[in-house]
């Protein structure tokens, strides 16, 4: 499956991966009409072949070994780690964004978990009802007035818009992992990143519907937006009125 995560850390660095997930969250109803949002697709659609030929042949099967040889409780930890590094980068965008609150959860999620929750590998802030809503400099920018762009399709990275592609160097330096001085260590890590996000997909692949790519990308805007907007939805002519949407879908 040709895909990505959608922001630096656990939703952008991770590539080829989170396209499954949020297509996963549409039962049906993807339309085949030709989306406006979307004027570069025989381009895009060159880039989406080449990512899932990378990730048929590549990332699938070692997700599948690393899903296959890890235990589900050292998966959950792996996933909470990273999840913990990416609160520093929310509670960056929550303050450029004008959202204190949500800054201060934020950062309290990331100092419960660091400490009381071994370096993040457990979540006790969850536990404890502390929950946030993760923001990265595109949705920043997307409150600052920059027009969403056209859909666009990187190489490795997978879905974006001419927004989101403009967010990433500001989303990348952000990011914990980008500062760790130790090659190994930081590759390493950010293999182990990408393995744990790709296996917890692994289950959610079934769940595409008819042209693949024009089901991910109306899927992807509609989670773009639906991020955008703080968890509401806004009307898209272009996917079906039955959109089953569920937000447990969304959940990482």
């Amino acid at each position: 499956m040709g895909a990505s995560l959608g922001r630096i850390g656990r939703r952008g660095v991770i590539m080829m991966a989170t396209v499954v997930g949020i297509g996963g969250c549409a039962s049906n109803g993807v339309s085949s009409e030709p989306n406006p949002a979307d004027p570069w697709e025989g381009f895009n659609r060159k880039v989406f072949a080449f990512n899932d030929v990378l990730d048929r042949y590549a990332l699938r099967p070692a997700a599948q070994g690393y899903d296959y040889i890890t235990p589900d409780p050292l998966q959950k930890g792996v996933s909470n780690f990273f999840d913990n590094l990416g609160e520093i980068h929310t509670t960056f965008n929550s303050l450029l964004q004008g959202k204190p609150r949500n800054a201060g959860i934020s950062s309290t999620r990331f100092l419960m978990n660091s400490t009381f929750g071994l370096a993040g590998l457990l979540d006790p802030a969850t536990h404890a009802g502390f929950i946030v809503d993760d923001e990265d400099f595109g949705q920043t920018l997307a409150v600052w007035g920059v027009p969403e762009g056209p859909y666009l399709v990187l190489p490795f990275y997978g879905p974006s818009t001419v927004r989101t592609a403009a967010s990433l160097p500001v989303d990348y330096y952000t990011y914990p992992l980008t500062y760790v001085e130790d090659d190994t260590v930081r590759y390493t890590l950010r293999g182990l990143e990408v393995l744990d996000a790709r296996s917890q997909l692994l289950d959610q692949e079934d769940l595409l519907r008819g042209d693949r790519y024009s089901f991910i990308r109306d899927a992807w805007l509609q989670r773009l937006r639906f991020e955008v907007n703080d968890g509401e939805m806004e009307d898209d002519s272009f996917i079906d009125n039955d959109f089953d949407y569920d937000e447990d879908a969304f959940a990482e």
